[in-house]
């Protein structure tokens, strides 16, 4: 992972996760405790990296496709591209709750998630999906840390249903949030 003047790379060894920085240009250990002064800086770094390799990969939504659908894609591209770093989020993931610093990097990470699949995360309804997005994505992430399967088949299967409830949810919403406007039509 590039940022700014180091290169960030995660590794799991028998005492836990390793943060590498390797200079790659004229930066100081000094620039780089300006960019990182935790540890959540560090992983917030990384939700950033990947935010930007998924929205690189993310296939434009074709007409006609779902936006379930598209949203499924995205969140498994996202998937393969963590997976050169499974091990260190498995281990990271098992060393205790996460800080709660990276809740903002987290959510933008939704954000963006669905923006990609074409779901609006405008007002209060888009708060609601990025935020139900949040708690799919965390509950299928911990299936996917036990998932040893190269097709990811209980991944894909956790998603789809976890995708399916968000879905009934997001149109129940949506149904509730209008019913002040059909009580009370503006009048013209």
């Amino acid at each position: 992972m590039r940022t700014g003047t180091a290169f960030v790379s995660f590794t799991e060894s028998p005492a836990g996760v390793v943060v590498r920085v390797r200079d790659r240009s004229s930066g100081t250990l000094s620039e780089l405790r300006g960019a990182f002064t935790t540890k959540s800086d560090i992983i917030a770094a990384l939700l950033r990296a990947i935010d930007d390799e998924v929205l690189k990969r993310a296939a434009k939504r074709s007409e006609g496709q779902e936006k379930r659908d598209a949203l499924f894609d995205i969140v498994m591209t996202r998937f393969d591209v963590l997976g050169p770093h499974k091990a260190a989020l498995k281990s990271i993931h098992a060393s205790g709750p996460a800080d709660f610093a990276l809740a903002g990097p987290f959510l933008s990470s939704q954000h963006w998630m669905l923006q990609a699949a074409g779901i609006a995360t405008d007002g209060t309804t888009g708060a609601l999906r990025v935020a139900g997005l949040g708690v799919t994505y965390a509950s299928v992430f911990r299936t996917w840390l036990e998932d040893d399967d190269p097709g990811l088949a209980r991944t894909m299967a956790a998603l789809d249903s976890a995708l399916a409830r968000g879905q009934r949810w997001s149109n129940l919403f949506d149904d509730l949030l209008s019913v002040p406007s059909r009580l009370c039509p503006t009048r013209t």
